[in-house]
């Protein structure tokens, strides 16, 4: 990681004149986010002429605005040389093809095998967020789900990337091979998701009690005997919301052990069956994320190679046909 000053000093000009304090600090240190700048502003780590001020305090032209900016400590994480398949990095971010059974982010219980482990191992250019050396986790993927995942690199990629996924303006497309064909070639999934109410651990569609919109749109893709891959983009970002929904609409994703259903739970389509090993995972691969960079403003799109599990039974389901 580069070595940061903890002390720096900018003038303010007088494009800046008039700004809030942590609005202008954000603008001038490009890996702070106005929030930590406000952090930091109440802690007295930012001082105009020499004087702690509040996040507040509107700045003048020709004020020095003095900023103690410690470097990140690093976090009780072991980082460990875990396959990471990087799809795109620079300096403020990193985009990686999250293989199945991985966890996204530590847990109790869980402190290492995480995706946030491998990332401390392989990006040597954390900026830290939070005053952490860590990668920012701005979504996340089921352990049994791969695919496309984007994590920040510093604070300021992290808000911007969230405020994103907040106002849903990220692409989000997944392939998932489910049982049968739908009737429909395509259709909008409008289905509410909430906890289930017999079982905590799992979501369930229109519960009874507290629950969120949740919006799925599905395209068939490829037809087969018994099964389907269909094209998902998801407009919410719920709890195992293609999952839940899928599996409402009667056409719940292959090895899915939480939402297919006793008759179907740990089972290939008949078609296929005997034919390729059974699944280990829900064949739920999230294939492209779009979203604008949070320092260029450029629109990116990430397209992530499906893993060899859900490519073999693609194989064998053409086969079958």
């Amino acid at each position: 990681m580069p070595s940061q000053s903890p002390e720096q000093t900018f003038p303010v000009s007088s494009s800046h004149a008039g700004m809030r304090l942590d609005a202008f600090v954000s603008a001038i240190q490009q890996n702070v986010s106005r929030s930590r700048a406000a952090d930091l502003a109440r802690q007295g780590a930012v001082r105009v002429n020499g004087t702690p001020r509040k996040p507040s305090f509107a700045v003048r032209d020709g004020d020095l605005v003095t900023v103690d900016l410690p470097a990140p400590e690093p976090v009780p994480l072991a980082p460990e040389d875990l396959p990471l398949f990087i799809l795109y990095e620079d300096s403020d971010l990193v985009v990686v093809n999250k293989p199945p059974g991985m966890v996204v982010h530590p847990a109790p219980g869980r402190f290492s095998g995480t995706l946030v482990n491998a990332l401390l191992f392989h990006v040597k250019d954390l900026g830290g967020i939070g005053g952490e050396l860590r990668p920012g986790i701005v979504h996340r993927l089921d352990k049994d789900t791969s695919g496309a995942l984007v994590a920040a690199k510093n604070d300021r990629a992290l808000a911007s990337l969230s405020a994103q996924f907040a106002a849903r303006s990220v692409e989000k497309i997944y392939w998932a091979i489910c049982f049968g064909i739908p009737e429909k070639r395509s259709g909008v999934i409008t289905l509410a998701i909430g906890r289930n109410t017999r079982d905590r651990k799992k979501m369930q569609a229109n519960p009874e009690g507290r629950s969120r919109d949740a919006v799925t749109e599905y395209e068939l893709a490829e037809a087969f005997r018994d099964a389907a891959l269909l094209s998902l983009r998801i407009r919410t970002g719920r709890t195992h919301q293609i999952r839940v929904h899928l599996s409402a609409l009667g056409h719940p994703v292959v090895g899915d052990t939480a939402y297919a259903g006793r008759r179907r739970a740990g089972k290939l389509p008949a078609s296929v069956a005997g034919k390729a090993p059974l699944p280990e995972r829900q064949m739920l691969h999230a294939a492209r994320l779009g979203f604008t960079h949070p320092r260029t403003g450029e629109r990116l799109s990430f397209s992530a190679p499906l893993f060899p599990d859900m490519e073999n039974l693609l194989t064998t389901l053409h086969q079958s046909v």
